[in-house]
């Protein structure tokens, strides 16, 4: 790690900065670090050093590919929330000939790296006259730091299956009920049960019961491998409201996002948020012991698209801790 006394403040930096950016013949940058917003432009972004606290250099390029000449070029770039960048904006001077590229430098305040599995994004927009005549266009950028759970159950942090015995340990809904053990052994939930849903091949978490069963979804990212056409969820809802999106992190580097939702446990339609009811039980498990016998408590399946011709390396869950998550799993 640098040491601390690198960070200065940045606007010290504006006058070593400030001014117009003059043309710099650069390479072409390569698809996997740009996104293009329009057909013809394209805005690429260096890799940021996240090795903070520091002050890291990032380069912006800006290739013409439009079949006018490129005028007026200005370019932002901006990072995470919070981090200070200076300049904001820079202006290049002259003009792009068709093919031409041209750099803009700017300097970000890193701060120290936190623990567990980030992934922080980067953006840098365009705007200009001539070109491709759209007159803007952006590139992202994501960088990561730390390492992905390697499986769902690595990531549990719920208890939501407890025995009628001992009813304790359970707090699936933030009020200290649970799932009953034996309710669920009853519609053949049990530990290591395979279950098949929206075509794929999933399994009832095969833990005893009291112990961690479940994510309580809160943007963790978990390793995953595999191609498909779907990604499958097995779980349940707390509350109406547990929706989200789930972000699919290919190996190409590439990535891809899609929402979900469960119904809640209990009450609500089961095919609430588009969700399919996969198993009902009778009654749940209360700290006082099993209760609530004749109202359903359910587990459901729902998806997000993959792409077919890619290999997923992980997937990040929606930061929604009312999405409650017990096996996730490729289908075709």
């Amino acid at each position: 790690m640098r040491p601390a006394r690198l960070i200065s403040p940045l606007r010290a930096l504006a006058a070593t900065v400030a001014g117009a950016v003059l043309l710099v013949p650069a390479p072409a940058v390569a698809a996997t670090q740009q996104v293009p917003a329009s057909a013809g432009t394209e805005v690429g972004i260096s890799p940021v050093d996240l090795d903070g606290p520091a002050v890291s250099t990032v380069k912006v390029t800006v290739r013409n590919g439009g079949p006018q000449r490129m005028r007026s070029l200005k370019v932002s770039f901006a990072g995470p929330a919070g981090w200070a960048v200076q300049p904001s904006v820079r202006a290049v001077d002259g003009s792009l000939a068709t093919g031409a590229s041209a750099d803009a430098t700017f300097r970000i305040q890193v701060p120290e790296k936190r623990p567990g599995f980030v992934i922080r994004t980067f953006t840098a927009t365009a705007t200009y006259r001539g070109g491709d005549g759209e007159g803007t266009a952006t590139g992202t950028r994501a960088e990561r730091s730390g390492t992905p759970q390697a499986s769902l159950s690595a990531a549990y942090n719920n208890v939501a299956i407890t025995d009628e015995s001992a009813t304790r340990a359970g707090d699936y809904d933030g009020g200290g009920n649970s799932f009953s053990a034996q309710k669920l052994a009853a519609v053949g939930l049990t530990p290591g049960a395979g279950v098949d849903a929206l075509g794929a091949e999933l399994t009832w978490p095969d833990v005893p019961a009291g112990t961690k069963d479940n994510v309580a979804s809160s943007g963790q990212a978990v390793a995953l491998g595999g191609k498909g056409g779907k990604l499958v969820f097995l779980g349940s809802g707390v509350t109406s409201a547990a929706t989200g999106s789930a972000t699919v992190y290919y190996t190409d580097g590439t990535s891809g996002t899609g929402t979900f939702g469960f119904p809640n446990w209990s009450f609500d339609p089961v095919t609430a948020h588009g969700a399919t009811l996969v198993k009902s039980t009778d009654g749940r498990n209360r700290q006082d012991g099993y209760g609530n016998a004749g109202v359903k408590y359910s587990v459901f399946a729902h998806s997000v698209p993959l792409d077919p011709a890619k290999t997923v390396e992980f997937v990040v869950l929606p930061s929604n801790a009312n999405v409650h998550i017990f096996d996730m799993a490729i289908a075709p």
